[in-house]
C-alpha cells in the first residue's frame, strides 16, 4: 500500500492536538500562511482560532491543511 504525500507529511510532523500552534499550508485558502491555535479536533478537521489585533476568527479546516509549528 503506497502512502500519499499528505499522509506521509502528517506522520513526519508533530501531532496536532488542542492547544497546538499551527500554520495553514493550503494555497487555495485565504488563510494560507496564517498562524493560529487549535481549539478542538473532530474527525479529520480542526477548529483553529486566529487572533489579530482587534479581531478573532474561529475557522474549521481539514487537518491536512494545517502544519504544527
Amino acid at each position: 500500500m503506497a502512502l500519499d504525500s499528505d499522509a506521509t507529511r502528517a506522520m513526519a510532523s508533530a501531532p496536532i492536538l488542542p492547544g497546538s500552534t499551527v500554520v495553514v499550508r493550503d494555497r487555495t485558502s485565504i488563510y494560507n500562511g496564517y498562524r493560529g491555535f487549535v481549539q478542538r479536533i473532530s474527525g479529520s478537521r480542526a477548529a483553529v482560532l486566529f487572533e489579530g489585533g482587534n479581531w478573532d476568527k474561529l475557522v474549521t479546516l481539514p487537518l491536512a491543511a494545517v502544519e504544527a509549528v
